[in-house]
């Protein structure tokens, strides 16, 4: 017996060493805003959101280290007297690693001078009108209330500086290669596209970039090519314009062989007032060609006032439709002409520009991890554009064919002038699955159907239509996958989207839609990150309006082109 027990204390003994030398330590500084090092902040060290490791404090130097701490992802958590407390999440220590984490603790004072900025498609979910980004010291920072603690106490919650204040000068690129599929009439053309991004910070406070999208039909060159540059000025100031050339093939022989061409500027700022009241504000000078040119200027517009942290009402005025693919990261060649860029049709061969005006009022609350939206509008638009499937070209004037798609445009010679209403639920399930539903209510042009092509304009009339949609986005941990997930119902035989202007999180497209982004294993010879994308739109093909064309052909008028695209984005 004695002698087994020597030979267990002699195993252990010996593995001692090797346990000890997976440890890892997370040391690090706890400053002011100010740079004024912290003595006896209290630091904990979380293995989870609700699981505590460690906690430590600081040193007269506002130096602290946690030592013999296993590998794995952690969640510091500092606070001092008078401080808010300061969270740094997903922090990872690998096997006998030492990984150094500065904390900054900044005052309620402080804490107010960080100003939103404007929200994209791209921001997270649950940052819906919460995000607060510090110009000091560039962590982009929300404001959240710690559950669990009495009174509800206010927490600073840092990620990783984003791409566009990293300032290491170092520049980006990416790359993708998308092709879509052949659908006989359904959209979605087979030529294949090249998408393309370069991204550099200047002067510490800056972002140059340069993207855009190149592909070519019948060896007639086409595509999207965007040039932009923002700066970050601080006090609740960053200005950005943005240069944007379109250029399509031309689409017959109707207008002299005339290539669509679009010469687009766009301004934009913010400001802050008091740290309650954001403005956002710009405008897009348009200039387009195709026949003749057509110029137009397209003012936009925000004032969100900040009631409590969780409450925010918000005025907003727009004259253009958001862009769907900015959550996608614009690495997919557009689903159709109106998804790249000024919406034009052809009236009697002559070109006209959709003329939009829309007004809203929206109130925001969220409530834990549920955040809900309020909202009404007043729509007014002239020269409405709609999307057809198929090729009418060789008998009618009054098409503008799109390469990318094998869709069309077609112009309703009239005007939609609507109110409406909307109403968001969005719910963030868990860190990696958020839902949102979103229910629409006002004007949309519909048609009786089946219709002839002779009789399409008379059939077409603006009535009030409903929609309903529900939007799944997640991302998978151990793939690295991102994934949403989408369906979008209409009332009625709509052939324009009820609610076009809704930039809320509710946005989705049509019926339904499925986007992936999956990462792939990188290889030596290709010095890259791969991913592989997937884009599929109105999957099934629903809401498609025969129209018999003048050569017995079907032609479809739809609210949403089918579009079946994947590829492959390398990123250097």
């Amino acid at each position: 017996m004695t002698r087994k027990l020597g030979g267990l204390l002699l195993f252990l003994l010996a593995c001692c060493p090797a346990f000890a030398a997976g440890m890892g330590v997370i040391s690090g500084y706890v400053t002011d805003s100010a740079g004024t090092p912290q003595m006896g902040a209290v630091v904990d060290i979380f293995v989870s959101a609700a699981t505590l490791g460690t906690t430590v404090f600081t040193d007269a130097k506002g130096h602290y280290e946690a030592a013999n701490l296993p590998p794995g992802k952690y969640q510091i958590k500092v606070s001092a007297v008078s401080f808010l407390p300061s969270l740094r999440q997903n922090v990872k220590l690998n096997a006998g690693a030492h990984v150094l984490v500065n904390l900054t603790l900044n005052t309620l004072a402080d804490a107010l001078k960080f100003i939103p900025p404007r929200r994209t498609a791209a921001t997270e979910p649950d940052d819906w009108h919460w995000t607060l980004r510090s110009t000091a010291n560039r962590p982009v920072l929300r404001a959240l209330e710690k559950d669990g603690d009495e009174g509800g106490t206010m927490v600073v919650v840092s990620t990783n500086a984003s791409p566009e204040t990293s300032g290491d000068g170092s520049v980006k690129a990416r790359l993708a290669l998308i092709a879509g599929s052949q659908a006989e009439g359904f959209g979605s053309a087979g030529d294949v596209t090249t998408a393309f991004a370069l991204e550099k910070s200047l002067f510490s406070a800056g972002m140059l970039s340069l993207n855009g999208n190149i592909g070519a039909s019948s060896a007639d060159p086409a595509g999207v090519i965007r040039a932009s540059y923002a700066h970050n000025l601080g006090d609740a100031s960053r200005p950005a314009v943005t240069i944007t050339y379109r250029r399509f093939a031309a689409p017959g022989d109707a207008v002299e062989n005339s290539p669509y061409a679009a010469m687009e500027i766009n301004t934009s700022d913010t400001m802050s007032i008091a740290g309650l009241v954001d403005l956002q504000y710009g405008a897009d000078l348009q200039s387009l060609e195709f026949a003749k040119r057509v110029a137009a200027v397209r003012p936009y517009g925000a004032v969100q006032v900040h009631l409590s942290p969780d409450l925010v009402v918000e005025y907003r005025y727009a004259t253009s439709e958001p862009d769907s693919r900015a959550a996608k990261g614009f690495d997919t060649a557009p689903a159709d002409l109106s998804e790249s860029g000024p919406r034009m049709a052809l009236l009697n061969g002559a070109p006209e520009v959709e003329r939009a005006q829309h007004q809203e009022v929206s109130v925001s609350r969220r409530f834990g991890k549920t955040s809900v939206q309020v909202a009404c509008y007043l729509d007014h638009v002239r020269d409405l554009v709609v999307t057809g499937a198929g090729d009418p070209s060789a008998y009618s004037d009054d098409v503008l064919p799109d390469v990318y798609s094998g869709t069309f445009s077609y112009a309703f010679n009239g005007s939609l002038n609507t109110t409406g209403g909307r109403v968001v639920v969005e719910r963030k399930i868990s860190d990696d699955l958020t839902a949102t539903v979103d229910y629409s209510t006002g004007g949309a042009v519909t048609a009786d159907s089946p219709a002839t092509w002779q009789g399409l304009q008379q059939a077409m009339t603006t009535s009030r239509q409903h929609s309903v949609g529900a939007k799944f986005a997640g991302y998978v941990p151990l793939s690295g996958t991102r994934w949403i997930a989408s369906y979008k119902w209409t009332s009625g035989n709509a052939l324009s989207t009820v609610d076009a202007f809704n930039a809320s999180p509710g946005q989705t497209d049509p019926f339904l839609s499925i986007f992936i982004r999956q990462p792939l294993p990188s290889t030596g010879f290709i010095p890259a990150k791969m991913d592989a994308l997937l884009d599929l739109r109105n999957l099934l093909a629903q809401g498609y309006m025969p129209v018999l064309g003048q050569d017995g052909r079907t032609v479809y008028m739809v609210q949403s082109a089918r579009a079946l695209r994947g590829g492959l984005a390398f990123t250097f």
